[in-house]
Parts: C-alpha cells; sequence; structure tokens
C-alpha cells in the first residue's frame, strides 16, 4: 500500500510505499520448507513410520503410529598437531 504526502518544504508528491509483513513471514515459511524439504532428500533425515492405524471418525478416537527418525550426528573435536614451519631469512642486499 502507497500513501502519498507533500512535502512540506518545496510542496512536492512524496510517494511512501509500506511494505507488508506478511510478505516476508511467507518467505520465511517456504525458505524453512525448503531446508526441511532438503533435509529429507539427502537422508540427513530420515523418518520411518510403522504399526498404529489412522483414528477412526468417532468420540474414541484412534491410536497414532510410531515414529523412528534418525538424525545424523555431528561430532566436533580437537586435537594437538605439530607443524614444522620452514624458516625464512632476509638477505642484505646493502641498502640502508
Amino acid at each position: 500500500m502507497a500513501e502519498v504526502h507533500r512535502d512540506p518544504y518545496s510542496g512536492d508528491r512524496v510517494v511512501v510505499h509500506k511494505s507488508h509483513g506478511g510478505r516476508t513471514l511467507a518467505i520465511v515459511l517456504v525458505v524453512i520448507l525448503a531446508i526441511v524439504g532438503i533435509l529429507f532428500a539427502t537422508g540427513f533425515w530420515k523418518a520411518d513410520v510403522s504399526g498404529g492405524d489412522v483414528p477412526e471418525v468417532s468420540v474414541k478416537g484412534g491410536e497414532l503410529p510410531n515414529v523412528d527418525v534418525d538424525s545424523k550426528a555431528v561430532v566436533v573435536g580437537s586435537k594437538k598437531e605439530t607443524i614444522d614451519v620452514p624458516t625464512v631469512g632476509v638477505k642484505d642486499n646493502g641498502e640502508d
């Protein structure tokens, strides 16, 4: 939506465009869904659904299926290493 104002100093018309927060929220949701889709497609996340059945349409309800979600483990650590660093010398060519 745009608002039109008059500049108090020059009298020119100034059009102010206001962005909508809904568009930003929709973009963020699409990006999150894309990331989740990529994680499932690459096998980083895996969901094995076994057992259970769809709840009946009644007051009693039903039983939820067992879901086994496997995620890759990320191991971060550190260790000490000794690295040989070459010695660098500078030749004096006689200039002061």
